[in-house]
Order: C-alpha cells, then structure tokens, then sequence
C-alpha cells in the first residue's frame, strides 16, 4: 500500500486525488448508465455533494488525452475492469460557470462571460493542438468572440471526424448570482430572445456529440430551453438517486480504510449512529424512498477529519462553512427583489421549521418570473438541499427536513428574521438554555421566549396560530445544540409538540430532558375554555411520559412535562405538570 494521505476535504480535482494517493469514493460503476442515456444529460444536486469530483472524473475518462493515463487513474476501481468503448475517445471541453464573473451592467457581464469563456477554449486550443492544421491554436487565439470560437473548433472538429465531449460544473452558477443580486429583469435579458447567455447554449446544441451538465437550480435550463431544447433531465431518476453523496456501505468502507491504515481510532459503528443524524437522510427519486439515504459529502468527511485529527467528533458538528448556507435561505425568500411575495414564502419556511415537513408538488423546471409561486418555491428548497423526499401523499410528494445541520440552518434564518424587530440578548438566552439543561431551571427561558413573541408586533400579526408559534419557539430554543428536537414526535398514540431529547452522545452529562405540550387559544377565548384546553394538555403530557420509547430516549435525565398555553400572543400559562 502506498503513504495514505489525509481526508480529501475541499478536493475536487481526480487527477490530483489520484496522484497525491487521496482515498477515492468509487463512482464508476455509473458511467456505463450514463453512456446508455440520451446524449445530452442535465443534473440537479445540492451543493457539497461531490459534484465537481464526479465531473472531473469524468473528464479524466472521456479525455483522449489522457489514454496512455488509463491504468494509472482507474486500474483498480470498478469502471478499470469494466471499461466501455467510449473511454478516452473524446476531445472534451470542461466549462465551471461559477468561475464566470459578474458585473453590475450586461455590457459588463457579457464582456466578463466571455473572457472566462475565451481563456478556456484557448487552453482547449492549446491542448489539442496536435490533432488540428498547424494554424489551428494560432486562429482559435485570434477570433475575439468565445461564441465564434466555438464555431470554428466545431467545423474543424466535424472536418476531421472527431467527437467532441462538453461537462459543465455549475451551469445556473453565473445566471442564479445575477437572479439573486440584481432581480428577474437582468436574468429575463441573458437567458431570452438574443440574450448571449442563451446564444452560447445555442451554440452548444449540435456542436457535441455529448454533454453532461451540472447545477443546483432548474430555473436557468427552464428560460433557455427555447435555444437549448436536447436536455435530458435525470435529477429525480431512481437510478442515480445515489451518484452523488455518500451511501453508508461507501461511509463504512472509507471509514474502515482509514481504521486499517491506522489513522482512525473508535468504533466505526458509533460513529456512523453519530453522524446519521445530522448528516444523512438525502433521497432525490421517489422510487428510493424505500432504499439507503445519502450521506453529505462535506459534512461526511468534516467529520472524519476531526475524528482523525483528534479522535472524538467535531465540538461544532456543523462545519462553519456549512452555517453560512443559510443565506441560501435568505436569498430565496428575497429573490423578487421586493416584499410582494415575502409573507408567504415565509410562512412556508415557518410552517417547515415548525412541523419538520411539508407537502410538495415538485417540479423539474419553471421559469424565473414563476419563482415565487408556492410550489415552484417549496421545490426550490428541496433543490437548494434545505428538503428532501421522505414519503408521498398521492402525487404530492411529502418532504422534511433532512437532518439537525440543515434543521439548523432554518432556525438560524428564522432568529436572524424574527431579530429585525424585537431583538433577544442571545448570550443570555444561551445561559438560560444552558441552566435549562444542566439545572432545571426552565421557567426564565420561556418566559422571555414569550416576552419577545408579544413584543414582535410584526411577526406576531403574520404568525397568529399554533404552528408558526413553534416555528417561533424551535428557533431559539435550537440556539444552543444540547437537544435534539424531534418533530411532533408519536408518544403513546398521540404526538408531542416538542420533546427535547438531550444530545447524551455530545453531551453526557445533561440532567434534565423535556416533553412541552403547546397550546394556543384566539384571542377572543374565554377563561373556561382556556381551562378546558389546559386540561387536555396536562392529560396530554401525562400521556406522552408513559411511553416506553419516552422514558428510555429520557433515561439518565430528570424528564419535565411543561405545559404552555398562549391566548393570542400572551402566553397565560407556563406549568409543570
């Protein structure tokens, strides 16, 4: 066995993870599938899910260039022994559009474009040089326009006979930075009639004899399909459900090669329960519902590296740089640039942060002006990662959130949102979550939980009922991660509003673990009825605390069943029962 390297982290280059001896998750076994599909293939996945590798591996294979390299790359995964015939035949020209620019005018944009896109397709010139005429660098360098050097490599190439591979990394990269920042009318000019976003797709149609896109968003193919119509969208195909991210045979084996090289110390096992929760859980077909989930790439090996560098898991199981991802979610809801659409995009976040689920009608494309409308937005969230398939409802599909990091990811949104109007001292609200957990002392904390529900008038007027006062409540109490709160989870044949089973794992020494039972009156209810209501609670919590799941999840732990009762936006009771 050669030196084993470190974790991968951050590695998107194959060539380079081959050389340096970087652990390599085997995708190979994919690439006979892909050649069996039509010729021009679009993908959507998540960020941080092994995209970019998978291209780059795929350029590795394809590329004639790299012939004599074949044994060297992929003499001991599968596609080595399994190898096709269209392996090293192509002359491909690799594209990642995040790296495109942007500018503030289309003038600039386009001239921004098309210089990322010249310095790539003069280093295509370069490379392949020797299969072309003497002057063929020399006239590729000399044509001022990308587009039009793409047109002379395209007679060329048909003149000689050969074939000619396009991958694109982060297709909608360009287009999504200019919806984002600078609204639907810029993106609507770029991507319709002579847009020259769109003409270069259009270019793209019958110049290659195949091409493999990747993306985290149907919008952009959507408004170009007029110019480029030959797309072949295999995102939600069962078939690929697992192409991308980590299932957990491929965790257990990649775990299990660096306890062999004695890098790794622990319980394999152990760690892959540890992780499950906050890393696993993706599904992208409805036809996989029933099989294996799909592990976070990143966060799969953000993890490893922390085990192996100091032999426990990570303080923070989320990576910073997966925290940031919340702006993901701060984008979407603004992404009309104005408030119009605002309130009920965020009451479908709230409602998802509340129940932890959400019915989709989910759609493979949509233009960019129907990007607010409900369904094409609820399927923005599960494209963006922030959802995942997790059942059906006749064609709807039933979509949750796929575990704590991304659960945290809502919650931070929805602290930042709610901290517009009335701001909380969040370093006091964590020692209060943390006397909470370790003392008991749980009375102060939902006290001025509620204080600043009645104080936010403009979250309050938009949030009366029941489930956005969850949304409300999950939110801050996540601010600190000594739970792990499951949603409306089932107890004794009924469901709990909350219970917050201590994370014993990070955590062993918490002493108190919560059932809370919430209810919410109008404003108008009167005492008997609020009387009423609170009885049905307390024989509620009794209920739930009896169960056997309850009681053995709590154990080692002080259980408290809280009761809490709001009547319009003043909370009248907060008990113990």
């Amino acid at each position: 066995m050669n030196q084993v390297k470190g974790i991968p982290y951050g590695i998107s280059d194959f060539n380079r993870m081959r050389n340096e001896n970087f652990y390599f998750v085997d995708k190979t076994m994919y690439l006979p599938l892909i050649e069996k599909m039509p010729s021009y293939l679009f993908l959507i996945r998540p960020r941080r899910f092994g995209k970019s590798l998978f291209l780059s591996m795929m350029r590795t294979y394809y590329d004639i260039l790299q012939r004599d390299n074949f044994d060297k790359y992929f003499g001991d995964l599968w596609i080595g022994a399994h190898p096709t015939d269209q392996r090293n035949r192509f002359q491909v020209l690799y594209f990642d559009f995040s790296k495109a620019g942007s500018s503030r005018f289309e003038t600039d944009l386009m001239t921004s474009f098309n210089d990322y896109c010249n310095i790539i397709i003069n280093q295509f010139a370069h490379e392949y040089a020797p299969f072309y005429d003497p002057d063929f660098k020399t006239e590729v360098h000399g044509i001022e326009s990308a587009k039009a050097k793409l047109a002379y490599i395209e007679v060329k190439a048909r003149e000689k006979g050969y074939p000619l591979y396009l991958i694109v990394d982060e297709y909608d990269n360009f287009t999504n930075v200019i919806l984002s920042e600078y609204g639907q009318k810029m993106f609507h000019d770029l991507t319709h009639a002579s847009g020259f976003y769109r003409e270069y797709f259009k270019q793209f149609k019958g110049m290659f004899d195949r091409i493999f896109m990747m993306g985290v968003s149907p919008v952009t193919l959507d408004d170009l399909s007029s110019g480029y119509n030959i797309d072949w969208n295999i995102s939600v195909d069962p078939r690929f459900n697992a192409m991308m991210g980590f299932d957990e045979t491929e965790v257990c084996e990649m775990f299990l090669y660096y306890q062999q090289s004695g890098l790794l110390q622990g319980d394999i096992e152990f760690m892959i329960t540890e992780m499950k929760p906050w890393y696993d859980n993706y599904c992208f077909a409805r036809m996989s519902l029933d099989n294996d989930r799909v592990f976070n790439c990143d966060m799969t090996l953000y993890y490893l590296r922390n085990q192996i560098d100091f032999h426990r898991a990570p303080v923070e199981m989320v990576d910073k740089n997966i925290r940031t991802d919340y702006s993901k979610l701060k984008m979407l809801a603004r992404i009309d640039h104005d408030n119009t659409h605002e309130g009920t995009r965020m009451s479908t976040i709230e409602e998802i942060a509340a129940k932890g689920e959400i019915l989709v009608d989910l759609h493979t494309s949509f233009p960019a002006e129907r990007v607010t409308d409900i369904d094409n937005f609820r399927s923005l969230l599960y494209y963006y990662g922030l959802l995942t398939m997790c059942g059906t409802r006749g064609d709807l599909v039933r979509m949750c959130i796929p575990n704590h990091c991304v659960r945290e990811q809502y919650f931070g949104f929805l602290r930042d949102y709610y901290q517009r109007e009335s701001s909380i001292d969040l370093h006091y609200l964590n020692v209060m979550l943390t006397d909470l957990a370790y003392d008991g002392h749980w009375k102060p904390f939902f006290e001025t939980i509620a204080r600043a529900y009645r104080e936010n008038s403009s979250v309050r007027d938009a949030m009366e009922g029941e489930r956005n006062l969850q949304g409300f409540l999950k939110a801050y109490l996540a601010l600190a991660s000594y739970y792990l709160m499951e949603p409306e989870l089932e107890m004794n044949y009924g469901y709990c509003d909350f219970f917050l089973l201590p994370d014993k794992q990070r955590y062993p020494d918490i002493k108190h673990s919560y059932i809370l039972e919430l209810k919410y009156a109008g404003r108008t209810a009167t005492d008997a009825e609020l009387e009423t209501q609170a009885e049905e609670g307390r024989c509620q919590l009794l209920q739930y605390s009896e169960d056997k799941i309850a009681r053995r999840l709590a154990e080692g732990t002080e259980l408290h069943r809280l009761l809490l009762q709001f009547r319009g936006w003043d909370m009248v009771k907060c008990e113990e029962v």
